[in-house]
């Protein structure tokens, strides 16, 4: 199990202040990746002024910005900036369309499409084979791009787990950065599948690849595609729903996530200071993103939307209609709560929320029960909105009731994996040398899985820290002498 790298981890949630975040390095593997990372970038972009073509767009790039770029864009000396983006797939068909829709804006020699015309077809094998034919590569083009950073802190992965290369070759990905950073953060947004698919296989595919989140990733922010779809619906209005709106909607999470980074005030100001708030052990380490509402700054419409008060705002992102994981669970467990909130912001109405929320929230006893809030700060360069006292919100929860997405991905891998049917299709790669290899793989992965919905239904017992905190392989120190946070006895 990969541990934190967090000073406030296993502290009851106090959180010390973090020092001002380094480079953040994006990661987007397969089609579903790519197609986020193109809305992402498209909304980071329009935030910091700056152009399609990478040119700043503000009239006197000489003049102090209010904004911090350094964590994910590169800038030269005639101000164009780079996004800090590795593009990986294994056909070239998105990648194109997303250089083609931001022309000079990528660097090209950060993007990555199999040359030996290979394809993962949906397998998770075949996208894990691809990834370790290639993977002194992929991480030389990592390495050079780490060679520009003067304070790198670690890793964002856009992918979906159900497919082929997102998961296959993000699932490798994941498990070479592990062994080859292991001092950086690792965070992931990935794409879980609704219940019903074309993808026969996607039930072994998200096994395999949430094994790997599990055991190599510091935090993972889920979105489900049934949650996606319902409030796509609901923010557009529009019956023929696609991967763009989607799209919209996670890019608006990830934007908002890392507003305090990109706008810094005193607190919040790193990757490493928002986790901290929210993963109290290394297993727990699975967030459910909600958002309301999605206003014109987020998504492309001409839906106006009436003004919302913090109050509002942060009582309603607990409805679980503005959920991106599908709940389905009363009265769930909460560890811990970040939230973000952007716009017209009255601190005393914030405290009043909070106040309520707590009041509501179920929380063990070995928890703080405190609500983090950062009060974001709206990008200065954004068109002004039609209603001035428009406030939009974020909230970020480590609770239990993502065991749910767990269950419905192991229910249905059950079923198919009770068959046999299409293990086939894994029998490919180094990894998988013989059926038996498949099939162990397959048993151990699940297993896995389950040690972590049982660590979440343990961690709503008022018992869990102690349990922990006595569990060798999660102890923070040793009985005889004291390590330091890396745990390798370098107290300098």
């Amino acid at each position: 199990m990969r541990g934190f790298k967090l000073d406030a981890i296993l502290t009851h949630g106090v959180r010390t202040l973090a020092s001002m975040g380094g480079e953040i390095i994006t990661l987007q593997a397969g089609q579903c990746g790519n197609h986020v990372g193109k809305l992402l970038w498209s909304q980071l972009a329009k935030e910091h002024a700056i152009g399609t073509d990478g040119l700043s767009q503000l009239p006197d790039s000489s003049a102090d910005r209010d904004d911090d770029t350094k964590p994910f864009f590169r800038e030269n000396s005639r101000n164009r900036f780079t996004p800090r983006a590795i593009m990986l797939d294994s056909e070239p068909s998105v990648i194109a369309d997303v250089e083609n829709t931001f022309r000079g804006f990528f660097d090209p020699r950060n993007t990555w499409v199999a040359s030996d015309g290979s394809s993962a077809g949906n397998s998770w094998a075949n996208g894990y084979d691809i990834g370790t034919r290639n993977q002194d590569e992929i991480l030389n083009k990592i390495d050079k791009e780490i060679d520009s950073t003067d304070n790198f802190e670690g890793f964002q992965l856009l992918h979906s787990v159900a497919g082929g290369t997102g998961s296959g070759l993000g699932s490798n990905l994941l498990e070479a950065l592990c062994d080859r950073y292991p001092k950086k953060i690792l965070t992931t947004y990935s794409v879980f599948p609704a219940r019903s698919s074309e993808v026969v296989v996607q039930s072994y595919n998200t096994i395999l690849a949430l094994r790997r989140l599990i055991e190599d990733s510091d935090a993972t922010v889920v979105f489900d595609n049934a949650s996606l779809l319902n409030i796509s619906g609901k923010v557009f209005r529009n019956p023929n729903i696609d991967l763009q709106h989607t799209n919209q909607l996670i890019s608006a999470i990830i934007s908002s996530v890392t507003n305090s980074i990109r706008f810094p005030s005193y607190m919040y100001s790193s990757i490493q200071s928002i986790y901290s708030t929210l993963i109290p052990s290394p297993e727990l380490h699975f967030l459910s993103p909600s958002f309301t509402p999605f206003t014109s700054d987020y998504i492309h419409d001409d839906i106006a939307h009436k003004g919302h008060s913090s109050y509002d705002v942060m009582l309603d992102l607990l409805d679980p209609s503005n959920s991106l994981v599908s709940t389905g669970m009363n009265n769930p467990t909460y560890f811990n709560v970040y939230n973000t909130i952007i716009g017209n912001v009255e601190p005393s109405q914030i405290s009043r929320a909070m106040t309520k929320i707590q009041q509501r929230l179920k929380f063990p006893s070995w928890s703080s029960s405190a609500m983090h809030v950062n009060i974001g700060r709206r990008s200065p360069y954004l068109p002004s909105q039609p209603n001035e006292n428009e406030v939009a919100g974020m909230m970020l929860s480590n609770m239990s009731t993502v065991v749910n997405v767990f269950e419905n991905a192991c229910n249905t891998f059950d079923k198919v994996f009770a068959k046999g049917a299409f293990l086939n299709n894994y029998n490919v790669g180094d990894l998988f040398q013989s059926m038996q290899n498949v099939q162990d793989e397959f048993i151990e992965s699940r297993e896995v899985v389950q040690s972590l919905m049982e660590d979440y239904m343990a961690a709503e017992q008022d018992s869990y820290l102690n349990d922990v905190l006595l569990d060798d392989e999660n102890m923070v120190g040793e009985l005889e002498e004291d390590l330091d946070a890396d745990g390798d006895h370098n107290l300098a």
